[in-house]
This record gives C-alpha cells, structure tokens and sequence, in this order.
C-alpha cells in the first residue's frame, strides 16, 4: 500500500509521496493510474520528496497526469513546500532541486512564495495557424514552455481545441508546450485559462502559466512588474520580477497550497 496526501494549490490537485527512503519506484502506468479520477486518487500529477543531490534541502520530482516527467510545476512546487513541512519539521524556508534549477519556498500560513528559476527562450509575435486563422503568439520556458495568447473575451475561448491546436503544433516541436489565454481585466491585473500539455486538457491553474502570463503581459504594457492574477478555480496569485540589463530575473509566485485528505491506494 502507497500512502499519500492530496493537495491542491489554486485547484490544481497533485498526489504527495514521501520517498525519501528511495523505496517508491513508480512506472507511468501506476502514475497515470494514480491521478486517474475514477479509478485513482485523481490529480493533475504526482510529486516526490526525495533527498537532495546538489546541496538543497530537497529533491522534487514532478510526474504529469500521463505519468510522464516534467522539468517543474509551480502549483505543485508551493505543495510541495507544505508537505515537506508536514514530514519534515516546520521551517521558514526550504530549499529544492528541479531540473529546472534550485527553488526556494517562503511561508505566511497555507500562503507559500516561490523563487522561480529565470524565464528563458523569450519569443513575441509569432504568428501561428490554430484552425480559426493566424494568432499573434508570445513564449518562453518559466521552468517548462509556455505559450501565451491575450485575448478580449476569456469565456468565449475554446481552449480543448484551441488549446491543443497549439500544444501540438510544429512551431513548438518536439516536445510541445502549455498554452495560456490571457484577458486584461485592470491595469496590473488579468485572467488566465490554461491547456496543459501532460494533463492534455485545461486545468484550473498553472503556476508556471501564471508566471509565464503575468511576464508577457507586462512587458507589453510596460506596467510595473507585479500582476495579479485570477485562475481559472478561482484563486488570485500573484507574481512580481525584476527588469535587469541582461533580461528579466527574480520571479515570485504567491499563492495557496491546501491539504486535502490522506489515504492509502495499491498501485
């Protein structure tokens, strides 16, 4: 028997496993199993605490809900930080390695600020074929790659389709990317809805879409940099960075990461 806690930051859910004995060697079977919602937990991916191999506190190993591996996830990096408090001792601060570099989570309750890894690959203005006509599309890799799209009416985006059109597409090959729709709603503020490659549909929130969102659009509008954002599920996170002579550096994310049950599976 496997046990696991349940999270959810902003309302993307994640399966917590403990494994920094080395013992839990899952397949993609039993990981896709696992975040299957009607014969497993069901989540949006599975995290793994494991020991650190480059001087951090921890170790974090992100799964997709397809039980393929990715470099990070931001929701699930603030769960992550929460669980480790849980089994490892109340801390200010902890420490963890991704592939996509050394992050550092910060406490204020359930509320965990992350130092995300600098943004890379900065692409605007691409003008993309997604089956309705050309879109004007901005990317780059917040920890994985994310497509940005701004657009006037969220609700009336379809982004199953859409969305997928552009996970998928050439431009973005070979490995495809996330893809994050994007209206303003106030000067420093915007919405988002995001199609999630791994998960192959929308979720209800990507930290590293939101970082990926709240960057794209204040370099377009030239606003301060530190953006409110509102996720799909709900929730307002937000991101701040620093504008530097070499590019953009010092993103932080804020947001929730909520417990949400134990229990034991067989996988």
């Amino acid at each position: 028997m496997l046990h696991f806690a349940k999270m959810n930051g902003a309302g993307n859910d994640f399966v917590l496993l403990d494994n920094r004995s080395g013992s839990i060697r899952l397949d993609a079977r039993q990981i896709a199993r696992l975040c299957d919602r009607h014969r497993g937990v069901g989540a949006d991916g599975v995290l793994l605490v494991e020991p650190p191999q480059n001087g951090a506190d921890f170790r974090m190993r992100y799964y997709n809900a397809d039980g393929g591996e990715a470099e990070m996830c931001g929701n699930g990096a603030r769960c992550f930080s929460r669980y480790v408090q849980r089994i490892a001792g109340p801390r200010e601060s902890v420490s963890f390695e991704t592939p996509a570099g050394l992050i550092r989570a910060t406490f204020a309750g359930a509320q965990v600020t992350l130092d995300m890894s600098r943004p890379a690959g900065l692409e605007w203005n691409a003008r993309i074929e997604a089956g309705d006509g050309p879109l004007t599309v901005h990317s780059l890799n917040t920890g994985v790659p994310h497509a940005v799209v701004l657009v006037d009416e969220l609700d009336t985006v379809d982004v199953g389709r859409v969305g997928s059109a552009l996970r998928f597409h050439p431009h973005f090959a070979p490995k495809g990317t996330n893809v994050n729709f994007v209206q303003v709603l106030a000067p420093g503020s915007i919405a988002i809805r995001t199609y999630e490659r791994g998960v192959e549909g929308e979720t209800l929130a990507c930290g590293t879409g939101v970082c990926a969102a709240a960057i794209v659009y204040a370099e377009l509008t030239a606003v301060e940099p530190r953006v409110s954002v509102r996720v799909r599920g709900g929730d307002i996170l937000e991101v701040s960075f620093r504008r530097t002579h070499d590019g953009i550096g010092g993103v932080r994310l804020t947001g929730p990461a909520d417990f949400v049950f134990d229990g034991e599976i067989a996988v």
